[in-house]
């Protein structure tokens, strides 16, 4: 009887270790990453979404295309302060894009890339205005915000 009350004690340990461990990584992991605007130019059309960072340099981005939101792309990149960072898309239409960047601090920076349509800028972490030193809008077009989103509009 005494091994079969330890063996239970062992299991009901085990199950709260577990229990604890998983519901207080969560918000850990939270903790550790953060996530910021993306503003993309690629092939002259306007991508916005958003770019997830963790601590250690590594994350994700998703973005969609302004005028057509069905067209989404999603990748993931790695950077560190030293040698920048670099990534790869892939849209639902098939498109995809290598890309690199630069941080101006941990949560912001600028980068530019090869999609498959053509050129490539892009922002995170900054607002539209910040973001026009770096980004290569379309001859005749300007970034402009219609009240709820940003649109890529003619000058």
């Amino acid at each position: 009887m005494g091994l079969r009350k330890t063996g239970k004690t062992i299991v009901l340990a085990l199950a709260a270790t577990l229990a604890l461990g998983s519901s207080a990584g969560a918000p850990r992991a939270g903790l550790l990453t953060r996530t910021g605007d993306v503003i993309a130019i690629m092939a002259g059309d306007l991508f916005l979404g958003t770019a997830e960072g963790d601590y250690w340099g590594a994350g994700t981005l998703a973005i969609h295309a302004q005028q057509d939101p069905s067209v989404t792309c999603t990748g993931d990149f790695t950077s560190s302060k030293e040698l920048g960072g670099k990534g790869q898309l892939r849209c639902t239409d098939g498109a995809s894009a290598t890309f690199r960047f630069d941080r101006l601090t941990i949560l912001r920076g600028h980068g530019d890339g090869t999609f498959s349509r053509g050129p490539m800028s892009f922002t995170y972490g900054l607002t539209a205005e910040e973001s026009l030193p770096y980004l290569k809008l379309p001859p005749g077009k300007r970034l402009a915000h219609n009240g709820t989103t940003l649109e890529l509009v003619a000058n």
